[in-house]
């Protein structure tokens, strides 16, 4: 699947949850979402039933909030961009199921991630 017109897009948002099941069942109740589990402490929900990719990761209450992931098809040359704009690698890139990813921080207080294939 191309994903080029995809290019720098918001893409995916990751919330924290203390308890994956209760949230689970929570957003299918409330919202009608549907999920699909990657173990016991991810799941994530489509842009199908939710109206935008996204998931939850388990990790403790008060952090800083849903993490906004955007899309890049040159995942070194948008990390390249960030750092020659001034921005600060938060966590350099690692692999998960699906692609990598890393995440920065604006210097503006806002911390994203950006993933590709």
């Amino acid at each position: 699947m191309s994903r080029a017109g995809k290019h720098h897009t918001i893409n995916y948002i990751e919330f924290v949850s203390t308890d994956i099941e209760r949230t689970k069942r929570f957003y299918s109740s409330v919202f009608g979402w549907s999920f699909e589990d990657w173990g016991p402490e991810y799941m994530s929900f489509s842009a199908a039933s939710a109206g935008i990719d996204g998931g939850f990761t388990t990790g403790e209450a008060g952090g800083p909030g849903p993490l906004v992931i955007l899309y890049s098809s040159d995942l070194a040359a948008t990390e390249q961009a960030v750092v020659a704009a001034g921005g600060r690698i938060a966590m350099p890139t690692f692999e998960f199921p699906g692609g990598r990813r890393f995440h920065f921080d604006d210097g503006a207080g806002n911390v994203l991630a950006v993933w590709s294939e």
